[in-house]
């Protein structure tokens, strides 16, 4: 019997975080509470901003000897005057707002053209996590300087003219951060000095210093070779190729992409050692990639496979993956991207789609001019793309071997993929028959499997594993992934394993997330390994299209959205971009079989453009989950399952 808790639930109990607090009470959310070196880095990309936008030369780090860190350029200075609506001086807004920055509006009028910072909480979320933060900013003649504390000014700004000793112009940020906040208080200095580094290496002429107050040592960055320099240095094994340098930015014609945008790069193959890979967006370091790196591979790879067709080098029975050029690739990619989407606060991955085909259009004719300039190099890379390709069809065989014998015969409405190899070979269990065809013609034949899947799958909960067969769906799906049903406490055989990701694809409304749960039970219960190993996925194909029109520079696209907040923001976006919400033409899939082959393969099936989420136990245990999804799923569960819908019903995701 449920007791009646004290507390009282009213309008008073519901509390709103102003200002700075959702910073403070959820750190995690805004930066990396491992270490204050992201908080650091905060103040630090908004100088190098300056130096990228043209207007500085200069950037000195200084690590003082009691624990605070200051960041000096020779930039413009932040402006320190009254906001002309907020009515407060910009240098405070700037500290102490989230989302208030130069870098929203871009293109003409912007302060900046192209910079790293635009979720617009950077430098407010180093205020928030810092015992003390003091400001100096040099600027039109004048000096004005303020201090806050735990984000709250606590000496406001006062302006004096510049004195004879003052720069003139720029800013000065120093900070204390706040222990309580990290696990460690302490900077890490190899990752201190690698990022400096290559501050400086991606803006060839701009001088980073960095001086520490206790061990007296003063370093001093300046890099005019650029890329290749860094790359040389940084490498682990010898280049079996001269090193690949160029550059591509579009001009002020460019139909698909904005005056700048593009990258420079440097590449190098090896035959050993580790990989060195490194990849930046508007200077900002990306350590988890994104879709600008996945452009640098499809460049790379469509460039060296025309090479090898070009001159018949190809042997028979080999085919060529993109992996296989991109496995040995060393390099260094500095993108410059207008308007940047990154996933997450800390901005470690890029997720702007266009990227792809920006660096990629840049990338692959540089690249294939360079190798017919130089054949015997290109045949030299050709060999070791090949060579890489041989060694893993050689091992997808093998694999193909051990699991010949005594497997029934494949379901026929499997539309299978050409390649064994398993790291890359994908299956997609797709909700009815109409979007099983789109996605057949719509996929990699190379990599991606089908199979449509009729109607609701059986719920398996209760269902006894003997039994399982008797449901054709079940038998279908069991036979195409290679692996039979087992238990959590069994050792089940493998080695019959026929893909490394086995993709729950289902429309996205309420009979998709039906489906969806149906298969994740039966994956839990009977084919547990399967999600221990992190091979089943779900798919998220989206809900809505947005036709966005011309606007200024930019052509017209579209645009695609996973729900109303997504939406939301794609309108709010193109209404700031100065096109009307109504002018927006919005379409929304009724199901899969709505899409073409174009565009599932777009959304859904391209590996540069999906989203992909991996299914895991999370936070909770494996008895944890068992007792959750018997609430969910169990015949005789009806009271739980009302109890669990009161308490969670609001929520948009559980936590599987």
């Amino acid at each position: 019997m449920a007791t009646q808790s004290n507390s009282e639930y009213s309008e008073g109990s519901i509390r709103v975080l102003k200002g700075l607090e959702p910073v403070k009470q959820r750190p995690g959310m805004y930066t990396r509470t491992d270490n204050p070196l992201h908080i650091i880095q905060e103040v630090l990309d908004n100088a190098a901003d300056e130096a990228l936008a043209g207007f500085g030369k200069k950037i000195k780090v200084t690590l003082h000897a009691d624990n605070s860190v200051s960041i000096e350029d020779d930039g413009r200075g932040i402006p320190f005057g009254l906001h002309p609506e907020e009515k407060a001086p910009v240098v405070e807004l700037v500290f102490t707002r989230l989302h208030a920055g130069g870098k929203f509006d871009k293109g003409k009028g912007g302060a900046y053209s192209f910079s790293g910072g635009l979720h617009g909480v950077g430098v407010s979320v180093t205020n928030a996590l810092s015992t003390r933060l003091e400001v100096t900013s040099y600027r039109e003649g004048q000096v004005a300087k303020l201090a806050f504390s735990a984000g709250d000014v606590i000496e406001p700004l006062v302006t004096v003219p510049k004195g004879e000793g003052d720069r003139k112009q720029g800013t000065t940020v120093r900070a204390w951060p706040d222990a309580k906040y990290f696990e460690s208080a302490l900077l890490p200095m190899g990752d201190l000095t690698h990022l400096l580094r290559s501050k400086a290496v991606l803006m060839p002429g701009v001088s980073v210093t960095l001086v520490n107050e206790k061990t007296k040592d003063t370093q001093v960055w300046l890099y005019k070779g650029g890329l290749r320099d860094y790359l040389q240095q940084t490498l682990n094994g010898e280049p079996v190729i001269p090193l690949f340098e160029g550059e591509g930015f579009a001009d002020s014609g460019h139909d698909s992409f904005a005056e700048g945008e593009g990258a420079s790069w440097c590449v190098a193959f090896t035959e050993d050692g580790h990989p060195v890979r490194e990849s930046y967006v508007n200077l900002i370091p990306t350590s988890a990639g994104g879709t600008h790196e996945s452009g640098l591979r499809d460049g790379l790879f469509q460039a060296v496979k025309s090479f090898i067709e070009l001159h018949a080098l190809l042997p028979k029975g080999v085919k060529l993956l993109p992996e296989d050029v991109f496995a040995r690739a060393n390099y260094v990619l500095s993108a410059k991207v207008l308007d940047p989407q990154f996933q997450g606060q800390i901005k470690e991955r890029l997720n702007s789609r266009d990227a792809v085909r920006l660096v990629g259009s840049y990338v692959r004719p540089a690249l294939e001019l360079w190798l017919n300039q130089h054949v015997d190099y290109g045949k030299k890379l050709a060999e070791l793309a090949i060579k890489a390709a041989q060694s893993r069809q050689k091992a997808g065989q093998k694999v193909e071997k051990r699991k010949g014998s005594g497997v029934a015969v494949l379901p026929g409405k499997l539309t299978d993929c050409e390649s064994r190899d398993l790291a890359h070979n994908e299956v997609f269990l797709v909700e009815g028959d109409s979007a099983g065809g789109s996605a057949k013609m719509g996929r990699d034949k190379e990599s991606q499997a089908i199979l449509p899947l009729r109607g609701k799958v059986l719920n398996t909960w209760e269902v006894d594993r003997d039994r399982l067969f008797a449901n054709n769906e079940i038998h279908d799906i069991s036979v195409a992934i290679g692996v039979d049903p087992h238990g959590p406490l069994d050792t089940p055989d493998m080695s019959g394993l026929r893909y490394g990701k086995v993709c729950i694809l289902s429309d996205a409304d309420v009979d998709g997330s039906h489906i969806q749960v149906l298969l994740l039970t039966l994956f839990f219960r009977h084919f547990p390994k399967l999600i221990e190993a992190g091979h089943v996925y779900v798919a998220r194909p989206p809900l809505f299209r947005v036709d966005v029109p011309a606007r200024g520079k930019k052509p017209a696209m579209k645009q695609y959205a996973l729900d109303d907040g997504e939406l939301h923001a794609i309108l709010d976006k193109a209404e700031k971009d100065g096109v009307a919400r109504e002018k927006c033409p919005i379409s929304r899939f009724k199901g899969l079989g709505e899409m073409n082959a174009e565009q599932l393969w777009d959304t859904t099936l391209n590996p540069d453009t999906r989203r992909l989420m991996q299914v895991t136990l999370g936070s909770l245990d494996f008895a944890g989950t068992e007792a959750l999804i018997t609430k969910l799923m169990g015949k005789g569960e009806a009271a739980s399952r009302r109890e669990l819908m009161e308490l969670h019903g609001d929520s948009v995701e559980i936590d599987v």
